[in-house]
């Protein structure tokens, strides 16, 4: 069996033993309500940002049943991300859509379409509270808090998590 062949089997076993783990537990034995204070966040080294997984697939036991009814998978997880003032992502891409919804302050997004070949100069997107905005799948991408004395609080809703981020 050859190295790639080998990796995915490991990957395809490790993969068989967490669902039927996760199957023996319902939705029941993890929390419904929780404190997101309490959740632990990471910053993944953006400095000025504080990302916290409210729920997620491999965290929560969420699950949605397949059309087959018999292999369960989660299609979403749901994210509460703080930028402090003046912080901003890396401009990056990934492989899955995220929904944005504005809390708290205020800020740019920087969008690029990933659909040319050269994308040119990105769209900048003013984003406020109570404001929404979408990223399209690989479309290179960056959020900034443009403002000088208050945090940014964005939720943030992917699809087909765990979510891989590459830099542009």
């Amino acid at each position: 069996m050859g190295g790639a062949a080998r990796l995915l089997a490991i990957i395809l076993f490790c993969y068989s033993i967490f669902a039927k783990t996760s199957s023996l537990y319902s939705n029941q034995d993890f929390l419904l309500v929780r404190n997101i204070s309490a959740i632990p966040g990471n910053d993944y080294g953006i400095s000025g940002l504080s990302h916290v997984t409210v729920v997620g697939a491999l965290l929560h036991g969420m699950k949605e049943v397949g059309a087959t009814n018999t292999r369960a998978s989660s299609q979403v997880e749901v994210w509460l991300h703080t930028y402090a003032p003046g912080s901003r992502t890396a401009i990056h891409r990934h492989s899955c859509e995220e929904v944005f919804v504005v809390l708290k302050g205020k800020g740019i997004v920087l969008l690029a379409s990933s659909s040319q070949m050269y994308p040119g100069k990105p769209q900048e997107l003013r984003i406020y509270p109570n404001s929404t905005f979408t990223i399209p799948m690989n479309d290179p991408h960056q959020v900034w808090n443009t403002d000088e004395s208050e945090d940014l609080h964005l939720l943030v809703v992917i699809s087909r998590p765990p979510m891989k981020a590459y830099k542009k």
